[in-house]
């Protein structure tokens, strides 16, 4: 290679497939030091797909979301959480700085029924994160939903079974989560863009459980996301 193409290989605002992050960050912080420093962007991909897959719940995995679900980021805007596995609680969710007047629970049984809600809410551009939970959902459907995630230009994350893992996604990161000692969630990064990961991470501190028996207080959605929802 001439000294010129060297040069020009070790510009500082170059960035190569095999780098982990582009030379400016443009994600949004996951609130963990630990795992933006491997992920790309630095953060939470605005306008991709995040999987987050798990063989449970209650294991800690929501703690990984409560910075973000408190930033203050588009702080007018709602966060929207498509047919959770439980109601959240509004006092652990308060606790962890989540303006909880900002929540919006979508019930939704079927994956047909889930992937509509969550297109509605990427479309409605009022929410700043979207949320959702599906089982087995075949690609065309998460193919769908990344076009809609890149328009609507927010993180959309999916929690999805472990058993998923070996599915073809379009997502642009993939982790798995699973919970080792009191309070430590262990993070596989299964696919993200630029080099691959070889090994874990571990983040302390991860107490938050979601699930919860008490029933969520929800206002009224504001009414372009209210007129998406039930057209």
């Amino acid at each position: 290679m001439t000294p010129p193409a060297l040069s020009l290989f070790r510009h500082p605002s170059l960035w190569r497939a095999g780098d982990v992050s582009p030379v400016v960050p443009n994600g949004i912080p996951t609130g963990h030091a630990t795992l933006d420093a491997a992920l790309p962007g630095r953060g939470w991909p605005i306008g991709e797909m995040t999987e987050l897959l798990t063989d449970c719940s209650g294991q800690g995995e929501l703690s990984l979301l409560m910075p973000l679900l408190a930033g203050a980021e588009a702080d007018g805007n709602w966060r929207l959480w498509v047919a959770p596995p439980h109601l959240p609680g509004v006092t652990a969710l308060a606790a962890a700085g989540v303006r909880t007047r900002q929540l919006i629970v979508v019930r939704a049984d079927t994956v047909g029924e889930r992937v509509w809600a969550i297109r509605q809410a990427l479309r409605s551009g009022v929410c700043s994160v979207v949320i959702g939970w599906l089982d087995r959902v075949d690609n065309a459907l998460l193919r769908r939903l990344q076009l809609a995630v890149r328009e609507a230009a927010i993180p959309l994350i999916l929690f999805r079974p472990l058993q998923q893992a070996q599915q073809a996604s379009p997502s642009a990161l993939r982790l798995q989560l699973s919970a080792r000692a009191a309070g430590v969630l262990r993070i596989d990064i299964l696919k993200r863009r630029g080099a691959p990961a070889n090994q874990p991470l571990y983040l302390q501190g991860t107490r938050f459980n979601a699930p919860s028996a008490t029933v969520a207080t929800r206002c009224a959605a504001p009414p372009a996301l209210a007129l998406a929802l039930i057209a």
